[in-house]
Order: structure tokens, then sequence, then C-alpha cells
């Protein structure tokens, strides 16, 4: 099942997209609890209850703006460094240069604020005056739906209710300048997600592949079964000593391509697109302005 969060006559619904992808139909939520967007889904599918009914017409995408599918996140969203072996090699000499000692001891976790959220379709805001050094990470992003203190990784797939795509857009000059990420992962807009959550009985996001155009040029192309960490050691990471709680996400990391790890650098300047597309859910695409 594919959840998605549209604004249609001005009001944000959530709803069900059709087996073909062609529409999406709203479904019987409360205007309060369509405000959080798929979370109202993603807390009852946890609680194995069942959606409310659709209602209403199916829409085609041109009669509705699309939203990402968690907008109204409760906290921060868990993310996940270094964990493709390229993309750790490829930045070896700067976000990574002190830290090299153990690659795949533990996993680097860092976060990002709630406000970094957009639609799969949104602007993405450049912080002129702030950072020129604006980098793409394409990632996939693994959403909670059982909460649960000290999962261990056996235990861990039960708790997945979904996936979705995001972009862990980064200033890398502010990444690197605090010798910490929240700052610079950090900013207003940062982190676009969409188009959809697809469900976890539709996908299995251990084994699917993740790729990345910038204005049309491929950048990034990589699989999930590649990841240093896998989703059940990110789970048993993140919820060691913390409760993690339906619609957390974790985004798993970024393959090898990023603007950073080229010769010389590319990043990213006013009027690029980026498209970031991971198979079994679909793709988002932002300018960057």
């Amino acid at each position: 099942m594919k959840i998605a969060v549209f604004r249609s006559e001005g009001e944000r619904r959530v709803g069900v997209v059709s087996e073909d992808g062609g529409t999406v139909t709203a479904l019987d939520f409360p205007r309060e609890l369509a405000a959080i967007g798929a979370l109202a889904a993603v807390e009852l599918l946890a609680e194995g209850r069942a959606l409310p009914a659709k209602v209403g017409p199916a829409y085609r995408w041109d009669q509705v703006e699309l939203e990402a599918p968690l907008p109204a996140q409760r906290r921060n969203l868990f993310c996940v460094g270094r964990n493709y072996h390229a993309h750790a090699k490829e930045l070896r000499e700067s976000v990574f240069k002190d830290n090299d000692a153990n690659p795949e001891s533990w996993p680097i976790v860092f976060t990002k604020v709630p406000q970094t959220v957009v639609g799969p379709w949104a602007d993405v805001l450049l912080p002129v005056g702030v950072s020129d050094k604006i980098d793409y990470e394409a990632e996939l992003a693994v959403v909670i739906g059982k909460g649960g203190r000290n999962i261990s990784r056996a235990e861990a797939m039960s708790h997945v209710i979904a996936y979705t795509v995001v972009n862990d857009v980064t200033a890398r000059d502010v990444q690197m300048r605090h010798q910490q990420w929240d700052l610079g992962k950090s900013f207003d807009t940062f982190c676009p997600m969409g188009p959809w959550l697809v469900t976890a009985d539709e996908l299995d996001g251990r084994q699917t592949r993740v790729r990345c155009w910038v204005n049309g040029e491929l950048r990034q192309e990589g699989n999930t079964e590649d990841l240093i960490f896998d989703i059940p050691t990110l789970i048993e990471t993140c919820s060691r000593g913390i409760t993690l709680y339906p619609g957390d996400v974790i985004a798993t990391g970024t393959p090898a391509g990023v603007g950073q790890g080229l010769n010389p650098p590319r990043y990213l300047k006013n009027g690029d697109t980026v498209r970031i597309e991971i198979d079994g859910i679909g793709r988002i695409e932002n300018r960057f302005i």
C-alpha cells in the first residue's frame, strides 16, 4: 500500500494511491488527524487497526498538491553517515578525515530537525550568506511502526511499517567547521521527502536500488544490500536506551557520488534540480533556489 499526503481545496488529506499509481483517494480522517499527515495512518497500522474508509473521488496528480508523507515530525529525524563503503572512501579526506580509525565499529548517527522536511516537489532554499557548499544525499528512509526500546537486531524488521525517499541535503562547510553534523544538516527545507510511504509488506528495504540525478546527470547509484550497517543494525543502535515511536524516521545513508566527493567538488547552485529515485517507492525532484 502507498499512503500519500496531499492538499485538495485548501485542506490536507491522507489517502491511498491506486495500484496503477495514477490517482489518490482520501481516507476518512478528521481534519485534526489529517493535519499530522501519514502519521495518523502509521499509528493505526502499528496498533493492528484498520484504516478509515476511502471517501470522495479518486484525484489525478494534476488535481492535487502532493506533500511530504510525514510533514509534522514530532521530533528530530535519525540519520546515518558513512554507511556505504564507496561513500566513506570518497569523503575520507574531508568529512571523515578525523574519524577513520575503525569505520565499521559503530554507525555514525546524527539528527535533522523537523523543520527540514518539505514535500517531494518543493523548492529547497539555498542559505545564501551562510553556506556555499550545499550537497545532495539520496537515501532510503525507514519509518518505524511498532515502537520500543532496546530493540534487538533479530526483532528489528517487525518494527518497520514503511519506507520513503529523502534527500539528506547538507552544508558541507558547516558540517566540517563544527565537527558535528546537526547544524550543517538542519537548515530549513533540507529534507525533501516522499513521494509517499510504501508499506513494508510491499517492499523489502534491505534489497533496493537508490539513484540520484543532478540536472539530468546520474551522480549516485547504489543498492541497500551494500549498506555497511544494515537496517536491523540501525534500528538496534538507535533504540539502545532510547524509545522509538510510531512515525520515527531513520535515514539509512547515501551511496557514493555526492558533490563533495567529485574532483573537483561540484556543489549545488541556484536553479539546480535534484531527482532521487528508489526502486519500489518512486521519485522526488526538487529545485534549489
